[in-house]
């Protein structure tokens, strides 16, 4: 049975035209975002910290966040 978070990050992937993440990068990502909230005390540095390491692998800020934003969006309604 696959979870309603891997069929979001497959979908999510497959319209960005990119490999889904691996469960390296899952749990990397989520020690990432679980440093950030709890390091900080503020949940909201999480998903900035994770953006922000998209970023540094080489995505365009806006128009990456753009698309992933529409994506999640149109995958979760």
């Amino acid at each position: 049975m696959v979870d309603a978070r891997s069929e979001l990050i497959e979908e999510v992937a497959k319209k960005l035209g990119v490999a889904p993440l691996n469960e390296e990068e899952i749990d990397s990502v989520l020690a990432l975002a679980g440093a950030a909230a709890h390091g900080t005390g503020d949940r909201t540095a999480a998903p900035l910290c994770c953006f922000l390491a998209g970023m540094a692998a080489g995505a365009n800020r806006m128009e990456t966040l753009e698309r992933v934003c529409a994506n999640v969006k149109e995958a979760t309604s």
